[in-house]
């Protein structure tokens, strides 16, 4: 696939990380069978990578582990916004106004399955624009976090095993392709 395998956090993809909610949570947070591409101008620059934390209150511990596809490129320019999969209690808040959700009339399905949040409300409408809410209201149960020139793309809690790695890296491709600034 092109890609430099290093394992290890040696590229220090960590403190890049770190204004994304999912690595807001827990402790002992660490990056393993990392791999990376840059295009020759150093314009975009991708990294997938196992990234796992701990989380314990009380005599509860779990650790959570997810493959994550990380992109940093100048191609984009993103409003600060997140997208999980939508839950029962999510509704329930939505219901009471407890919550703000950004819901898409003309995708119900996407509406359904998804909450999007971020501050930029018109950037985000603008930003989601329909390839990007077709594709996730076909693409079921994703985690997406955007931010300036970064996002990531996981599944919570969930590996990719290594012969899925080439399609879980198509569909992050595809995606930088539907979000990049001068997508017509």
């Amino acid at each position: 696939m092109g890609f430099r395998w290093y394992g290890k956090d040696t590229e220090r993809t960590l403190p890049f990380l770190l204004d994304f909610k999912l690595c807001n949570r827990g402790t002992s947070k660490s990056i393993h069978n990392a791999m990376q591409l840059r295009d020759e101008m150093y314009e975009t620059d991708i990294r997938i990578f196992d990234y796992h934390y701990h989380i314990s209150a009380g005599n509860y511990h779990h650790r959570y582990k997810q493959t994550v596809f990380f992109v940093q490129s100048q191609l984009l320019g993103l409003p600060e916004m997140y997208l999980r999969p939508e839950r029962f209690f999510h509704r329930i808040s939505a219901y009471l106004n407890l919550n703000e959700d950004i819901d898409f009339i003309s995708f119900p399905v996407f509406s359904k399955q998804y909450r999007l949040t971020g501050a930029d409300e018109d950037f985000i409408r603008y930003t989601m624009h329909d390839d990007v809410l077709h594709f996730f209201s076909f693409n079921k149960h994703w985690w997406f976090e955007g931010l300036n020139y970064y996002f990531i793309l996981y599944k919570s809690n969930e590996l990719v095993a290594p012969k899925e790695i080439e399609q879980f890296c198509q569909m992050g491709l595809k995606l930088i392709g539907m979000l990049r600034s001068d997508f017509p």
